[in-house]
């Protein structure tokens, strides 16, 4: 069948098939190139704004048309060539093609755009706080297992787009004291001839590997997923322990549940200790196999001691709230330096833990814990509260909680957010003349390299007037 050609301003309807020549405007937030075509936004994989290509149309879904690169006419100076042999196949980064500058500014773009569309915010943006390394940064991965047709064990993340292992001995955005374990890990793994399927098809399986390291402390815990306990896996740990001195622990998490969930509610200890040692803005923490912890510590630190260094400078004289606390990666920092800090989090676990690293560095008379939904809890805690600092998941601030937030508003509010699209929704809200809040600063940081994911940091006043 011939092809069919359109270019922009003819006739042409869209359809599967149809070749048309455009130009890439944008990025989607997986990476993909952005361009309109005859009113239409056509989504291209591989093309970076400013190339002009060949495309050929292939289905529609909803306003937009996915594409299949054909030709690409020009090329980008921003355009590199990815550092990772897998990085066309694999999606645990979309951006590798994208050099590391032009990833920070179209990341800053986004943040602008989404403000003012989204939150009608149009406070000027601060450079992107861009992190010392763009590899090698993860403190932690969990990889899929799948024994293949022929009982080879092959391990990797997924495909783009499917549930189709990619391959791989080595990870380069991965802290290079994991990646070296990962190939050692999978010959064990594959000699061991143990079944393997992470989405559990053909029954009871190992599912993940994991490995999480203290980026400071250079102590490793390595965890296998596993539908069931198995026999095999004990000796299996006391062998990495053994030819592996960085490996302070082994454990088995259990998850026999077929969901997108990686980690069960139960973990068992293989061998040597359940949790390693960080450093972290000058405490120890211990984490374990299911303790929540961000992906990158240098950054992390940086936009925590960011928060501590604003909130001293404005000298709150009540206490400060950290809602959504997790283990209190803001709470303890915070009361190192000196301030009073009560933390809400909805997961009990991570209280638990929160408690014990309070105990372990002497904070425990400055803090404050307490288990239950931000939701439900904060409103009855905003007394005698001078400011506050919330770091919600990706849905944002429930309404509910901006509710109670402008009933009685901290004086200090500083938001950190992994999604800019939520926070600047909430902003909206929060912000005069809806909301009762002046807008200081709102500094993007970098925490994913070669990834479209950003976290960004506003700090709000409170307009007393």
């Amino acid at each position: 069948m011939p092809e069919t050609r359109g270019t922009a301003g003819d006739s042409a309807m869209p359809k599967p098939g149809l070749v048309v020549e455009l130009e890439a405007i944008d990025l989607d937030r997986d990476g993909n190139g952005l361009a309109r075509w005859n009113n239409w936004v056509i989504v291209v994989p591989g093309l970076l704004p400013g190339e002009a290509a060949s495309v050929q149309l292939q289905q529609r879904r909803k306003s937009r048309w996915l594409s299949r690169l054909m030709h690409r006419r020009t090329q980008s100076q921003a355009r590199r060539k990815p550092p990772c042999i897998l990085a066309r196949d694999c999606g645990g980064c979309t951006l590798q093609h994208f050099d590391e500058s032009s990833q920070l500014d179209w990341k800053q773009g986004v943040l602008t755009e989404a403000m003012q569309r989204i939150g009608s915010v149009s406070h000027p943006v601060k450079p992107v706080m861009a992190p010392d390394h763009g590899f090698g940064y993860r403190n932690r991965a969990l990889i899929p297992l799948r024994r293949a047709d022929n009982g080879s064990l092959r391990i990797g993340y997924f495909r783009r787009g499917s549930h189709r292992v990619v391959n791989l001995n080595r990870c380069p955005v991965v802290d290079p004291r994991l990646d070296a374990l990962i190939e050692p890990l999978k010959h064990d793994i594959d000699a061991s001839t143990l079944p393997a399927d992470h989405d559990l098809g053909s029954g009871d399986a190992l599912r993940h590997l994991g490995l999480r390291i203290g980026h400071h402390t250079g102590e490793v815990l390595i965890t296998l997923v596993s539908s069931t306990p198995m026999a095999a896996l004990k000796p299996l740990a006391q062998s990495w322990l053994k030819r592996f001195p960085q490996v302070r622990g082994v454990t088995l998490n259990l998850q026999p549940k077929k969901t997108n969930l990686i980690l069960g509610h139960q973990t068992r200890l293989l061998g040597g200790d359940d949790s390693i040692r960080e450093r972290f803005c000058g405490l120890t923490l211990h984490l374990g196999t299911t303790t929540f912890f961000q992906i990158n510590t240098p950054q992390a630190e940086r936009i925590v001691l960011c928060i501590g260094d604003w909130l001293l400078r404005n000298q709150p004289t009540g206490r400060v709230i950290d809602a959504y606390c997790g283990i209190g990666t803001i709470s303890l920092p915070l009361a190192k330096q000196g301030l009073e800090v009560f933390g809400i989090e909805i997961n009990p676990d991570s209280i638990d833990q929160a408690r014990l690293n309070a105990a372990r560095n002497g904070l425990s008379a400055q803090t404050g814990f307490v288990a239950g939904d931000v939701a439900n809890l904060l409103r009855a805690e905003l007394n005698n509260c001078s400011a506050l600092v919330v770091d919600p998941p990706r849905r944002g601030l429930d309404a509910s909680v901006v509710d109670a937030i402008l009933e009685q508003p901290p004086e200090l509010l500083a938001y950190l957010s992994c999604n800019v699209a939520t926070q600047a929704r909430d902003l909206n809200r929060l912000l005069a003349p809806q909301g009762c809040y002046s807008l200081e600063q709102l500094q993007p940081i970098d925490f994913f390299p070669q990834t479209t994911h950003l976290e960004n940091l506003a700090l709000l006043r409170r307009i007393n007037s």
